[in-house]
């Protein structure tokens, strides 16, 4: 059947905070100028903010640009920050590092605890008033372009196509997105993105991507141990001094804590388990101790951009742009990226509304948000820790007081000592060693109360696909995991998930080793994109709607 098609000026692929920021801005403009411009935002999650997961600490500096009444409004930011505390924790105990010794930059003055997917519903409810034309629910499985080979827009996925690749009886062809321009903000490893990189060569004159895998809970606890307002972060163990990675706890309203763990996707040792070095960190003493009594409510995992400045790509191209996570803003040592992934999605409809005014047609490329970019205060804010992550490749310990100078010398108004800029070099795909020169780690059983299994973990996740369609998690060459991956690395997919997607299942004698994907699991947070040995693991859109619904990750 043949695919409809509609058209717009801008279509965007995803309601999140970077895509939304684009919708509205451009509507905002259209109705101080009085020239008109459709925009439509496509989000592949059943309801806007149901793919949404994250700490989060925001940065109220962007938002307050594009909305300067948020607060008259409504906006869902009632927890602003008033304790701020870091850790280094040992096995038994650990210490405090005073506020005064780490860098003001550090700091979250000024900031909000949110849920960044009710933030994001707020964000949508005002683009529609605006006149935003929303799809939740529709995935963009695929690029448009023109003859010239420039953008034409996205087209979602069909729905109804069985496990068998055929047709159902409730199969429906996907329909074609048309725009002047088209906005990704995938997001995270976002699959069209990664196209677009390699088809417009984006890549090609800045440093490997970086990544870390973020999981998260969100925990009623006994309001005796409720703090509202304080965010407390952690480094140390239960990572050993070669893996980088920290937590964070943050207390909400209404005696909510958000607690997770972040381990930085670098890591070496093949048989670690970044969803039992969450659950082992929770036992901890201190942790334990604001926990017990409380109730688990929700969980969720996303991988984060941690590749900084060094790493963000090109972000134009012939008929669209990279806006967001999409192209990776996060600020790693402030633990941050919304505000700047609401800031280049602002840009970017600044350039495209000026464009359209002055009636330029398709397969234009956006060369003034380049260069808006690279003037605005997004970029000042990574500039400043551009050496940060780069210099973690030297121990949590060496990489920690390496980073600590670096910012102190920008605070101190030093930072002409600082010439100089570290590169990646390594993707985090190649940092594995072979599985038998690395230890392996007894992850203690879950207790049912504070630490937890894989699949219970899932169910609050909410996490849900149509079972008969193809799976969305591709193999290019489906004899990798037994033949190389297993013999090699144990086949860490097995443990890098965090929502038990992949498994060996072995006769009762232990023969005849076979790779089981478990689709329906995925929470859609890309580490097997990322870290499978021989990038032989794809993760593309599965039809729309599926995956975890988040009520207020």
């Amino acid at each position: 059947m043949e695919r409809e098609s509609m058209q717009y000026d801008v279509v965007i692929v995803g309601a999140g905070a970077a895509g939304l920021s684009a919708a509205i801005r451009l509507k905002q403009l259209a109705a101080e100028t009085g020239h008109d411009v459709s925009v439509c935002v496509l989000e592949k999650g059943s309801e806007v903010g149901a793919h949404i997961v994250s700490g989060a600490v925001l940065d109220p500096r962007a938002l307050t640009e594009l909305i300067p009444d948020w607060k008259e409004k409504g906006a869902p930011l009632h927890t602003p920050v008033t304790d701020d505390r870091f850790y280094i924790l040992k096995e038994t105990g650990g210490f405090r590092i005073p506020n005064f010794m780490l860098p003001p930059l550090m700091h979250n003055d000024g900031n909000y605890i949110i849920s960044l997917g009710s933030l994001c519903r707020w964000l949508a409810q005002q683009a529609e008033a605006l006149g935003v034309e929303i799809y939740p629910g529709f995935a963009a499985a695929e690029v448009v372009y023109n003859e010239d080979g420039s953008v034409k827009g996205v087209a979602t996925g069909d729905m109804g196509i069985g496990k068998d690749g055929e047709p159902t009886d409730r199969y429906t062809p996907g329909m074609e997105l048309h725009g002047t321009y088209t906005l990704f903000a995938e997001g995270v490893r976002g699959n069209l993105s990664k196209q677009l990189m390699e088809r417009f060569d984006l890549r090609r004159d800045c440093d490997v991507q970086k990544y870390g895998i973020g999981i998260k809970e969100l925990w009623q606890v006994d309001p005796a141990k409720h703090r509202p307002g304080r965010v407390s972060h952690t480094q140390g163990w239960p990572l050993d001094k070669k893996t980088t990675g920290g937590s964070f706890m943050y207390h909400l309203e209404d005696n909510l804590v958000a607690i997770g763990f972040v381990v930085n996707l670098d890591y070496w040792n093949p048989h670690l388990s970044p969803f039992e070095e969450f659950q082992r960190f929770k036992q901890h003493a201190s942790i334990r101790a604001i926990l017990e009594g409380g109730k688990r409510l929700s969980y969720g995992a996303r991988a984060i951009n941690e590749g900084g400045l060094q790493s963000v790509p090109k972000l134009a191209f012939p008929g669209g742009a990279l806006i967001g996570c999409s192209a990776g803003f996060v600020n790693v040592p402030r633990i941050k990226g919304t505000h700047n992934a609401m800031e280049t999605g602002m840009l970017a409809a600044d350039a495209a509304f000026a464009r359209l005014k002055a009636g330029v047609g398709p397969g234009d490329t956006l060369d003034v948000y380049e260069k808006s970019f690279k003037d605005s205060w997004a970029y000042e804010d990574l500039y400043k820790v551009r050496n940060v992550k780069p210099g973690l490749r030297w121990g949590m310990t060496l990489g920690t007081l390496h980073a600590g100078f670096q910012m102190w010398l920008h605070e101190l108004k030093l930072n002409w000592l600082l010439p100089y800029t570290l590169h990646h070099k390594k993707a985090d795909h190649e940092s594995l060693v072979p599985a038998d020169q690395a230890p392996k780690i007894k992850y203690p059983k879950p207790d049912g109360v504070i630490s937890f299994d894989r699949l219970s973990s899932v169910y609050l996740s909410n996490t849900n696909h149509e079972e008969d369609q193809p799976a969305h998690l591709k193999l290019k060459d489906p004899s990798i995991p037994i033949s190389y991956n297993l013999p090699t690395f144990d086949e860490p997919a097995q443990r890098y998930c965090p929502a038990g997607v992949y498994e060996v299942v072995r006769n009762e004698d232990g023969s005849n080793p076979r790779f089981v994907i478990n689709f329906q699991n995925c929470v859609h947070c890309k580490t097997c994109d990322i870290k499978d040995p021989q990038q032989n693991i794809v993760w593309t859109v599965p039809e729309g709607g599926g995956g975890p619904n988040y009520p207020n990750m």
